[in-house]
């Protein structure tokens, strides 16, 4: 049994006590009657005297929870944190009901109680037994409770039946109190016989009073009410006088006995004139008992014919009143049809005119349509945000689209490599049956044509009749290829701390796009792309969202929508409440994150990392393909993922003001552990800058004719005026990029 105590509890059962008066009220709903009636009763009569008084509702047992879009997930296929939360929830709000009922109680030591458990009854008399309880109250919100007592089939019914001796059992109806018994309300069979016989007694004494009467009495009376109600009390009252009358009646023979004994025959007179009389009070007896019968029955049935009566001139007004009512609208309605007709009679005549018009129209503008038709269809084949092809152009690019070229395939299609205008590039071809995957791919194609960032795959060109997306082609494939170790080598570590800032410039750009934020949905390894210099791109933003409408974190709100993306790095709240956020693609990141540092599958990495950082052990986790792992590094770097991987969005640190500043500055510390290598290895003396003396990365020629690193340059032709080789005058300050000069530093890097 689960027991959650709140107010002035201290979260277990309190002990039984035989000087300890411990009251309980079982509560159902805040709404429900029944609850409200037992414990403003209990209040009333039992409050002043109760050491302690507890308020309990049972909370049925948490086996499945539901998702947005319907269905159920058994808690045991969930992470143990999501279902504890789901409880969590559960249990706040049931403790909510309580509200109402401790205003009732006007008193701070009011104990509250939540049990868990599917058989409420059971849970109640369990935590009587355990916790010493003297009195427990219960209510039933149905007036005709104790007409049904036998089904025994209620929480009182089940309660009555097995509540131990020692604890005193109340339920709280709108007709009564029970206590202890299912029914002590109503008579036993004794008492039934009882009052059945002072009926018959009574009415016996009534018609024998009425014999006597010297005439038959007015009966119209008993159709009043007044007769209806309070002929018992009439009955009472007549056989009391009755009874007078016949005990004279009775001792009457015997004095008349006494005083002729003598005379035998007169004696038998008397005995006969007795019993002719005796016999002659039966049958009037008999017959006014018929006589009550038939004017009872004639009674209700007068009763039930004014009844019957009344709804029937009821019926007929309301009849006679919606008739009326009906004339009124159908008057107004043939006024309006009459309207409405002299209205269509106009319209038809001008829309004869009008025809006329138009048909002369479309013929002039049939003639200005031909003649702009080329020009319409060019400009509806350009779109100056991307490239649009033609079927031709692809099946030369991807030589009629041979099995050689194909490079990749996936549920949407076939990804090809081909060449477009002596370019590497890749082909996504969608399946003609995939009709599912087309708004996938129209809202990449609406997504990508929007958005231009160095981290960010660049959409080429597109054919949206033909389903094809033709990208930039990325020399070293997918992220997820190195984080298993397939055919390509191992990434060093300063690799992987520079595409993790990579990827994170690419997250910010999409979460900060004017005029609305973009959510990618479907972070993942394989949809982070390499190129030849290992440069990392985000693709495959067919899932992504752009959201119009985001809600802050701090509250929690349920959605219907379609939960979309990869089951492994899918926001948990999104999963649960189907509200998507930014920061749903910060709890991707962190799985990558630790992807890259532990090399293996995702899932229970959290734990793993987490039991590895309190032992101290991260080093026995981390990828043993690299040898030269920074561990300070790289536990700062765990660390900032498992904080990206929180359940829940409010407590992920924040992207730009938290992430992205740790990311830069790992990024630096590897780039600069990269330099200290290559300084090793000369390089000529044209790659470097004279201003700083380090190897380019993007010369630029100045108006002196030397090249230098752009930053370096552009720093300094914004404060001198003369070249920092020669040292005279620059006659412009204009920068050109040295591409030559910059492709060979490139290539030297390459071979290093």
């Amino acid at each position: 049994m689960k027991v959650k105590v709140d107010g002035d509890g201290n979260g277990a059962p309190p002990s039984a006590a035989a000087a300890m008066v411990n009251v309980a009220v079982a509560v159902k709903s805040a709404e429900g009657k029944g609850s409200q009636r037992a414990v403003r009763w209990a209040v009333e009569k039992l409050l002043p005297k109760a050491h302690r008084f507890f308020l309990i509702h049972v909370m049925p047992t948490i086996t499945a929870i539901p998702t947005p879009s319907g269905r159920s997930i058994p808690v045991n296929e969930l992470d143990d944190n999501v279902v504890e939360m789901y409880i969590e929830d559960m249990r706040a709000k049931c403790k909510e009901i309580f509200i109402p009922f401790k205003n009732l109680c006007n008193r701070k030591s009011v104990e509250t109680v939540v049990l868990e458990g599917d058989n409420p009854a059971t849970m109640l008399l369990q935590y009587v037994t355990q916790a010493g309880i003297n009195t427990l109250v219960l209510g039933s919100s149905s007036p005709s409770y104790f007409s049904r007592r036998q089904k025994d089939s209620g929480v009182p019914s089940v309660i009555l039946k097995h509540a131990p001796e020692s604890c005193d059992v109340y339920v709280v109806s709108s007709n009564g109190l029970l206590k202890n018994s299912l029914s002590p309300l109503l008579p036993t069979e004794t008492e039934v016989h009882t009052i059945n016989q002072q009926e018959s007694n009574v009415s016996y004494a009534a018609m024998e009073f009425n014999r006597r009467a010297s005439s038959l009495p007015n009966f119209t009376h008993l159709n009043s009410p007044a007769f209806a109600h309070g002929n018992s009390s009439i009955h009472f009252r007549s056989q009391q006088r009755y009874k007078q009358n016949v005990e004279e009646f009775t001792a009457g023979p015997e004095v008349v006995k006494g005083g002729h004994s003598s005379t035998c025959s007169e004696q038998s007179d008397i005995q006969a004139e007795m019993e002719r009389m005796r016999l002659e009070l039966q049958n009037t007896i008999a017959m006014y008992n018929q006589t009550c019968e038939h004017l009872i029955h004639a009674q209700n049935k007068v009763q039930l014919l004014s009844s019957e009566c009344i709804e029937e001139a009821r019926r007929v007004n309301a009849a006679q009143k919606r008739e009326e009512s009906l004339r009124k609208t159908a008057a107004e309605a043939k006024k309006k049809h009459v309207e409405t007709e002299k209205e269509v009679m106009i319209a038809r005549k001008l829309l004869a005119e009008e025809a006329c018009e138009r048909q002369i129209a479309e013929l002039k503008a049939l003639q200005q349509s031909l003649e702009k038709q080329k020009v319409v269809n060019a400009l509806m084949s350009c779109d100056g945000r991307y490239r649009r092809l033609t079927r031709e152009e692809i099946e030369v690019a991807t030589d009629f689209f041979s099995d050689s070229k194909m490079i990749g395939e996936g549920g949407y299609g076939k990804v090809y490599k081909g060449n477009l205008d002596h370019t590497p590039v890749a082909i996504k071809i969608l399946h003609p049956d995939a009709s599912q995957k087309k708004e996938e791919f129209l809202r990449e194609v609406e997504v990508l044509s929007q958005l231009h960032h160095p981290n960010i795959v660049l959409l080429l060109g597109a054919s949206p009749e033909n389903g094809c997306l033709v990208y930039e082609y990325m020399e070293n494939g997918s992220l997820e290829d190195y984080i298993f170790q397939g055919k390509n080598r191992p990434l060093p570590w300063f690799v992987r701390f520079r595409i993790l800032f990579e990827v994170a410039c690419g997250l910010a750009f999409l979460h900060n796009s004017k005029p609305e934020p973009v959510v990618h949905r479907d972070l993942k390894p394989g949809n982070i792309l390499l190129d030849k210099n290992y440069v990392s791109k985000i693709g495959d933003v067919g899932l992504a969202k752009i959201m119009s409408d985001i809600v802050p974190e701090s509250i929690t709100e349920y959605r219907d929508s379609i939960i979309a993306g990869t089951l492994a790095y899918m926001d948990p709240e999104y999963q649960r409440t189907g509200t998507l956020r930014p920061k749903s693609d910060l709890y991707a990141f962190g799985i990558i994150a630790l992807q890259l540092l532990a090399a293996c599958h995702p899932k229970g990495l959290i734990m793993k990392i987490e039991k590895a950082i309190d032992s101290n052990s991260l080093v026995n986790v981390l990828d043993k393909s690299v040898v030269d792992w920074p561990l300070i590094e790289a536990e700062e770097l765990a660390k900032m993922a498992l904080q990206c991987c929180k359940l829940r969005c409010r407590d992920r640190p924040d992207l730009e003001t938290e992430v992205l500043p740790l990311l830069k500055k790992l990024s630096e510390f590897a780039e600069m552990h990269v330099k200290s290598e290559k300084n090793l290895i000369q390089a000529p003396s044209q790659y470097f800058c004279p201003i700083l003396q380090e190897v380019m990365e993007s010369p630029h020629i100045a108006a002196d004719g030397f090249s230098y690193e752009h930053r370096a340059i552009k720093a300094w032709v914004d404060r001198h005026n003369v070249s920092p080789v020669t040292k005279q005058r620059l006659q412009h300050k204009m920068l050109t990029p040295n591409h030559t000069l910059r492709l060979a530093i490139q290539d030297w890097k390459s071979h290093l």
